[in-house]
């Protein structure tokens, strides 16, 4: 965790997101303090052997299993290019997303996501965890959106649906590729340790949540957040940031480094999980989102995951008498509560 910022386990009532459109100064709920911003001058074009960072992979490339793995190890997060998904898609996915953002906030309000839910419209989900709120709405899809989606266009949700559902699917044949590629750069196979991790298999039953967010021009960018630093719990993580600076990794030795947006790539984020699986070879990002004046910037960000009652542990081959064992068994649902209660250490309470 950055060391400067240290977020406060706080139960908030079920709040929503301002009313962006009608916010002409920073309200006091949002202004964060001066040690908490990006106020360490983050390197918006970090180098690397005369390469941009996080790395951009192909990885249609015969190299690019070691160049992931390398990734994964030292970054934590990558850009991924010649993927398979098409660059229509990724228009009509932000169209549409930009499409829900941009509905009056009572409509918006018909489909809130219950304080306990992961679907519907609210607050980025980590806000309870932080002293102040983000500068950011959110909107989050499991599956279909039918259900939400028809309320807040009554007789017009049809294309929303088509593009959202598309995208889920795209994105999670991506995972399961990129996992696939995770495991292979070590040297694995998923059979003998993740036996739930079968895509071809027809009982497939990993968990994906899609998340809309949503970062409006704010007027005092320099004192607000638009997401809070933190890593994500799953597997993997996959992120259109549709080509508006605002993602920030935090990397030890560089400190705070922008992921500079490259047309039609996809960040991968490596999730806890992960970490837990590979025993602490690939490491989970720590990774923030920053605000601006003048775009309204949105994302869409893909989590992927194991069943919620799956033992996840470190894979067997990678634990010897060099490499020790390094967490207990954990199922996502136990690890999402345990995260819930320690958000900043989550991973070092299951550290054997």
């Amino acid at each position: 965790m950055n060391p400067n910022m240290k977020p406060k386990t706080q139960t908030f009532n079920h709040l929503l997101p301002l009313d962006f459109d009608n916010v002409t100064t920073l309200p006091n709920s949002h202004a964060w303090s001066t040690t908490t911003l990006p106020s360490d001058n983050p390197s918006d074009h970090a180098i690397d052997d005369g390469e941009p960072l996080p790395p951009v992979i192909d990885i249609g490339e015969p190299g690019a299993y070691n160049l992931v793995r390398h990734a994964c190890e030292k970054w934590g997060a990558f850009q991924v290019i010649n993927h398979g998904v098409p660059l229509s898609l990724f228009h009509e996915t932000e169209f549409q997303a930009r499409r829900l953002f941009s509905l009056p906030t009572e409509r918006k309000m018909l489909v809130a996501r219950p304080p306990s839910g992961t679907t519907g419209y609210g607050l980025a989900r980590i806000s309870p965890f932080f002293p102040k709120l983000m500068w950011s709405e959110g909107f989050g899809i499991m599956g279909s959106p039918v259900e939400h989606a028809r309320q807040l266009w009554p007789q017009d949700h049809a294309k929303f649906c088509e593009v959202m559902e598309q995208w889920q699917a795209e994105m999670k044949t991506l995972c399961e590729k990129i996992v696939g590629m995770m495991l292979s750069s070590l040297g694995l196979t998923h059979e003998e340790d993740m036996k739930w991790f079968e895509p071809k298999s027809g009982c497939d039953r990993t968990q994906c949540v899609l998340q809309l967010n949503s970062y409006p021009v704010c007027p005092d960018p320099d004192r607000a957040m638009g997401l809070a630093p933190h890593t994500d719990s799953s597997l993997v993580t996959l992120l259109n940031q549709s080509n508006i600076n605002g993602l920030q990794v935090h990397k030890d030795g560089a400190g705070w480094v922008a992921v500079e947006p490259v047309k039609g790539a996809l960040v991968v984020n490596v999730g806890d999980l992960m970490q837990i699986v590979s025993n602490g070879k690939f490491k989970s990002v720590l990774h923030r989102a920053v605000v601006n004046k003048s775009c309204h910037r949105v994302s869409t960000a893909f989590f992927y995951g194991p069943p919620w009652d799956a033992e996840v542990s470190p894979l067997r081959k990678l634990v010897d008498s060099d490499h020790p064992l390094l967490y207990r068994p954990v199922k996502w649902k136990e690890y999402l509560q345990i995260k819930k209660n320690d958000f900043n250490s989550a991973l070092e309470s299951i550290r054997l």
